[in-house]
């Protein structure tokens, strides 16, 4: 049957023609913006899965950056750590120098006065960020002689905790202005065998020899300053194989968060985004369809007009 009130076919050419217009947009959509879930209409839980991933990759990327932070911490604590050893060595050297019966000790006393001052500026420079390891005060409120460093996040039955390398620096203080507490340099050492001796009489930072003499009492003081220097250097030697050990895993982390960045990218990438490869080829199909249901359509539409010549 002829009509003209319904043109069946017409309106079978436009429903194939506005659904591959439809597809056409979709497939421009994703080349245009590289996402095939480009919102939760797309896919609702494959958008929720790689937001929640998104999160947590900007998190990560945070705590890049509080490595990084955690490093340089460390870096100056054990730089201005391992000079300060340095420095008691030349100490040490002068001492043992000053042993030899004859010796004007005074004059080396002048030596030993000017690096003990270095030590105290030394000490007190090593500040980053207003936080200094070395130089410290244990009596000062909120002080805390563990240091954490923010190394990671982990995600358990939708709950997020953070990870944090901790740095005990109790072991590393080289000045403490607490009058109930003392650093390796300002700890009160024992006259004979120099180890730390609340009952001490001399520190490695104060220690003078400007007025001892030859005799037997003075060169066992002289003695025991050579061992108290001694001790401090091994001292500061274990503090600074802490701080090396710490370095080397704040290292590790930061590889492993890069890593795990990168795999993180990659799940996102999985669920989101678009393979071009396959939406060319749609795209170019789709193109053709849309110009063959054009023509279709201006066929069954023309085929109405057919109907004119009846009535001639």
């Amino acid at each position: 049957m002829a009509s003209i009130n319904t043109n069946v076919a017409a309106m079978t050419a436009l429903r194939s023609l506005t659904a591959t217009n439809s597809a056409l947009t979709q497939t421009q959509e994703r080349i245009s913006t590289g996402l095939r879930v480009a919102t939760a209409a797309d896919n609702a839980a494959y958008w929720s899965i790689a937001t929640t991933m998104k999160s947590d990759n900007s998190s990560l990327s945070t705590v890049q950056d509080a490595l990084g932070l955690g490093a340089a911490f460390v870096d100056v604590a054990y730089t201005a750590l391992d000079e300060a050893k340095n420095i008691v060595t030349k100490i040490k050297d002068k001492l043992v120098a000053a042993a030899q019966p004859g010796l004007d000790r005074a004059k080396i006393q002048t030596e030993v006065t000017e690096l003990q001052a270095q030590l105290t500026g030394m000490a007190g420079a090593a500040t980053l960020q207003g936080q200094n390891w070395l130089s410290v005060d244990s009596s000062a409120a909120g002080y805390n002689a563990t240091k954490s460093i923010v190394s990671s996040i982990s995600r358990a039955g939708g709950a997020i905790s953070v990870q944090t390398i901790s740095v005990n620096t109790g072991s590393m203080v080289l000045f403490d202005a607490n009058a109930a507490a003392s650093g390796i340099l300002d700890s009160t050492r024992n006259a004979t065998t120099g180890v730390v001796d609340p009952a001490g009489t001399f520190t490695i930072a104060a220690l003078n020899i400007s007025a001892l003499t030859d005799s037997t009492a003075d060169l066992a003081i002289l003695d025991g300053y050579i061992k108290g220097a001694d001790r401090a250097i091994t001292e500061m030697a274990a503090g600074a194989t802490a701080l090396g050990a710490a370095k080397a895993r704040i290292e590790i982390q930061t590889s492993f968060v890069s890593s795990l960045m990168d795999a993180i990218e990659g799940g996102i990438s999985q669920l989101v985004d678009a393979d071009m490869n396959e939406e060319s080829t749609r795209l170019q199909a789709l193109q053709v369809k849309q110009q063959l249901g054009i023509q279709a359509l201006s066929i069954a539409n023309g085929s109405s007009q057919s109907i004119l010549r009846l009535f001639q």
